[in-house]
């Protein structure tokens, strides 16, 4: 049974002030006026009585016009009580007004983006990005919605029977928003910090320069990048989690030339580069980890040109390189660690020329190069640690001329030279330490040591 003296627990949804219902308030507000008017008026009486013993007695009209006074005053506050629950009802009803209006708004938005016509898909876009910021209780539900949108079939191709006039602008445009919304953290409509779910989206162009990854979680898993640019130049990643899982790198060029990696995790692991460009240009990666575990690299070029390792990672763990680029040329490795570690060679070409190691761990170990080319021409290794152990070098070629050698380590110990082409013509050695402590060389190896003492053939 409900009990008339509880109040109505709280709702999800529910804008209305939770009250006592008024059929209580009103009779117990009256008994309680009442009850103290009695006692007003008789402590009034006695109070006055007592002050003039042995005075001239106080007239009844001082009692009643003192209790009258008091009443007065009870009835103005219980009055100001009242207009108080009025506001707050009136608050209420606005609320579920307005509630009712930003629903209404949602149905609307959701239905246009479901339009024939490329005009009125566009329409709800836009009005379901003002929604969001007009609605921070759901506003997470309007950016999956348009994120959804993005991850709905997509033909680029004009001659197929998928292809839809003016969806590439449709597309286009969710990703201007999306990107005008993670600029500035501190703004009141902020994206920053929400999950941007783009799981096996298709896009063929797209600007994303200058945004802000500080928290959430945002995922381009299983994502197919065919065509045009799409771009993260200048972005900073700070916090939160960005993963290009399982993506397909099949054509077209993705920047994150400028980008700043201060936090946080970036993540291609599994993802294939078979055409196409990446760019991390320029990026600066001062801490988090940023990781291609396990990608394939077949056709693509992936070049981090220039790029400032100081701290975090960066790694290629059991990575397959079979064709494509993969250059760090002009790199500087101050701090941090870059990982090849069980990584395999069989083509391609992998460049650090003129790249600086004055700190941090580069470290090849226990890879596999059969084919292709492995180049640090003109590097400079002043500090840190490169270390190639247990590497195997069946083919391809390692080229290490022109390298200096002024400090840190270097060390190739246990690897296996079998086949292909190692050179060190031309190396400067003035410092720090170059082992190959237990490495074997084979007699098909073509090996120039420059400056340093043959190893003898040890290998059939």
């Amino acid at each position: 049974m409900t009990n008339p003296f509880q109040r109505r627990p709280n709702q999800d949804g529910r804008h209305t002030p939770n009250l006592w219902p008024v059929w209580l308030v009103a009779p117990g507000a009256l008994l309680l006026v009442g009850l103290a008017a009695y006692g007003l008026y008789h402590g009034a009486e006695l109070l006055l009585a007592s002050e003039s013993a042995g005075k001239k007695p106080v007239g009844v009209q001082d009692v009643i016009k003192t209790t009258v006074t008091v009443l007065t005053l009870i009835g103005a506050v219980l009055a100001a009580l009242y207009a108080y629950r009025k506001q707050l009802l009136d608050e209420g009803a606005s609320h579920r007004a307005d509630a009712t209006q930003l629903t209404e708004r949602y149905s609307k938005a959701a239905e246009q983006l479901g339009h024939e016509q490329a005009a009125v898909r566009l329409a709800g876009v836009y009005a379901m990005a003002r929604l969001a910021d007009d609605w921070p209780e759901q506003r997470q539900v309007c950016v999956d919605v348009l994120c959804a949108y993005l991850r709905m079939p997509y033909e680029t191709d004009a001659n197929e029977p998928g292809f839809r006039h003016g969806e590439r602008e449709v597309r286009l445009t969710i990703i201007r928003i999306i990107r005008s919304h993670l600029q500035d953290p501190t703004e009141a409509t902020t994206w920053c910090g929400r999950d941007l779910d783009f799981t096996g989206a298709t896009f063929d162009g797209g600007d994303l320069s200058g945004a802000t990854f500080s928290g959430g979680q945002v995922t381009f898993a299983g994502a197919t990048f065919s065509d045009g640019q799409i771009s993260f130049s200048r972005s900073t990643f700070s916090g939160g989690q960005v993963t290009f899982t399982g993506a397909t790198f099949s054509g077209g060029q993705v920047t994150f030339a400028g980008a700043t990696f201060s936090g946080g995790q970036v993540t291609f692991a599994g993802a294939t580069f078979s055409d196409g460009n990446v760019f991390f240009n320029g990026a600066t990666f001062s801490d988090g980890q940023v990781t291609f575990s396990r990608a394939t690299f077949s056709g693509s070029r992936v070049n981090f040109g220039g790029a400032k390792f100081s701290e975090g990672k960066v790694t290629f763990h059991w990575a397959a390189i079979s064709g494509g680029r993969l250059d760090f040329g002009g790199a500087t490795f101050s701090g941090g660690r870059a990982d090849f570690g069980r990584a395999t060679f069989s083509g391609g070409q992998v460049g650090f020329g003129f790249s600086t190691f004055s700190g941090g761990v580069v470290h090849f170990n226990h890879s596999t190069f059969s084919d292709g080319q492995l180049t640090f021409r003109g590097s400079v290794f002043s500090g840190g640690r490169v270390l190639f152990n247990q590497v195997t070098f069946s083919g391809g070629q390692l080229d290490l001329s022109g390298v200096t050698f002024s400090g840190g380590l270097s060390t190739f110990r246990g690897s296996t030279f079998s086949g292909g082409r190692v050179t060190f013509r031309d190396v400067t050695l003035s410092g720090g330490e170059v082992s190959f402590r237990g490495s074997q060389v084979g007699a098909a190896a073509s090996t120039d040591w420059g400056p340093f003492s043959p190893l003898p053939v040890n290998l059939p």
